[in-house]
Formats: structure tokens, sequence, C-alpha cells
């Protein structure tokens, strides 16, 4: 693995407004000198799902770069001397939105989580990672 532009620099800023409907708007521009797109726009119920919502898609802007700029063949294996297979250490990044009209809070996430739709449906990212990388995982608690 190589690293194909670690000089990253600039920054991102984030502006959030209020909207006559009482939703917000969230203004996210960049000018990171590998931004995919220097402006993302998003609506949200409340001023922290405005911000999450374009986070999100900056993230999955960075997402796509990262496993796009690896260019690693999906079916690739690579084998020892030996002929035995290598095991590599793998990022796997799942991405699943929808939205739901349901009675309650429980039942939209119940209904979201039934069968294999979230995993079927999803965006999903493989970036090959070192085995020592200290990554955090994202975990989720339904309290």
């Amino acid at each position: 693995m190589t690293d194909v532009n670690p000089d990253i620099t600039g920054t991102i800023t984030i502006a959030v407004q209020p909207q006559d409907n009482g939703q917000y708007i969230c203004h996210l521009s960049s000018s990171l000198s590998d931004s995919p797109r220097e402006n993302i726009q998003c609506y949200g119920q409340t001023q922290e799902h405005a911000i999450a919502i374009a986070l999100e898609q900056l993230a999955d802007d960075y997402r796509k770069i990262a496993e796009e700029r690896q260019n690693i063949a999906w079916d690739t294996v690579e084998r020892s001397n030996s002929g035995e297979p290598i095991a590599k250490h793998y990022h796997v990044i799942l991405h699943y939105e929808r939205i739901a009209q349901e009675e309650s809070k429980f039942e939209a996430m119940h209904n979201t989580i039934m069968g294999n739709t979230v995993v079927e449906n999803a965006n999903i990212t493989v970036i090959e990672i070192d085995p020592d990388i200290p990554i955090e995982l994202l975990t989720r608690s339904w309290d």
C-alpha cells in the first residue's frame, strides 16, 4: 500500500442556517487540496441532523477516493512462496440510509434491520489496511 497524496491541506467550514419552516440547512465548504467538491448543501430536521448529513456526504466522497486509489482487483489473492493464500486486513465500511414511515422509532429501527436488505442495498467500501492501524470502529447503541 502506498500513500498517493500524504500532503492534504486546507480547511472544512460548516455553517448551519435556520429555515422559515423550522428546519436547517448546512453549508459545508472545503478548501482541502484534494477535495472531491468544494461545497455540500444539506437539509436537516435539526442543526445536528443537517451537519451529520453533510459530513456523511463528505465521508462518502473520501471513502470512494480511498478505495479507488488502492486500485486493488476484487478477486486477486496474493500467495506465499509455498502457494498458501496470504490473509490481509480490510476496513469494511457499510453505509445504508432509508426514509421510514413507521409508528415508532423502535419500529423504524426494527423494520430496517429485518432481513438482509440493509446489507444488500448498502454502499460498501473495502479498504486494505495495515494490521496494526489503530482504527476505532463506529458502533451503535440503540438505547
